[in-house]
């Protein structure tokens, strides 16, 4: 038998029952802003995520919270306690919450729905003057400015982001697409340079970009398109080494005839 079990099981059948309908309910059709976490094997433990309400301080970010069943309950109010840090003056430093829904004025018909409503509300219209944080409500009252500079800046820093709209496979997709057809197109580049000795020499000057002079490029296409272009270089240079030979077995003769005189 789990301990998770064991907590099931300290709570009445008939509570048990109830709190799973009213758990299958919030799941259905949840409260704005609020989105509730369900554990079957333990409903003593209930995890909600809450929205901070637009115009607020709170505003973009998103505050984990929980709600701690009894095992009177719904005799004795849950016990709410915020997760994430956050810096409102109902709100303990240790994230117990301060709210009359949840002491004075609980009553045992009131739902999970109505006390997570009334969670939120509390970051709409907070109460100092029954204050868990004494800063944070001082601060509400001398100068609401600095007590929201504060509470944006624990907003920013602790509360959890909104997951993004967009899809982000989409978008890492294109990128690794673009990054292989970018280093396909320098591999052939480099692949055609190795094809072509001399026509990529490393002394040769290079262009602002990187690329080789046109000059070099230029011989580098032109031997490269086919055998039209090709061949009358070739036949150049043959016909260049052949002549150096011959030339010097005239000149060897001539001495030889000088010598003989």
């Amino acid at each position: 038998m789990s301990c998770n079990n064991a907590t099931n099981e300290n709570l009445p059948p008939n509570v048990i029952k109830q709190l799973a309908k009213e758990l299958k309910n919030l799941d259905e059709a949840p409260p704005e802003g609020i989105k509730v976490g369900v554990n079957d094997d333990n409903f003593s433990i209930i995890h909600a995520d809450i929205d901070g309400p637009a115009g607020t301080p709170y505003e973009n970010g998103v505050f984990r919270m929980k709600l701690i069943l009894s095992n009177d309950f719904p005799q004795s109010p849950p016990k709410g306690y915020f997760l994430t840090k956050i810096f409102h003056p109902n709100i303990a430093t240790n994230g117990e919450i301060c709210v009359n829904a949840l002491k004075k004025d609980w009553n045992p018909s009131l739902g999970l729905r109505h006390v997570l409503i009334v969670i939120r509300c509390l970051l709409i219209e907070p109460f100092p003057e029954s204050a868990l944080n004494e800063q944070a409500g001082k601060m509400l009252l001398d100068n609401y400015e600095e007590y929201a500079r504060h509470a944006r800046l624990y907003t920013g820093i602790h509360a959890l982001k909104p997951k993004p709209k967009f899809k982000t496979g989409v978008i890492s997709e294109s990128t690794t697409t673009r990054n292989v057809e970018q280093t396909n197109s320098s591999l052939k580049i480099a692949d055609q340079k190795n094809v072509v000795p001399g026509a990529a020499s490393p002394l040769a000057p290079k262009l602002e970009n990187g690329q080789d002079q046109p000059t070099v490029i230029t011989s580098t296409t032109e031997t490269g398109v086919g055998g039209s272009m090709t061949a009358p270089l070739t036949q150049k240079k043959e016909i260049g080494l052949a002549k150096a030979p011959a030339d010097k077995k005239k000149m060897d003769a001539r001495k030889k005839s000088l010598k003989r005189l």
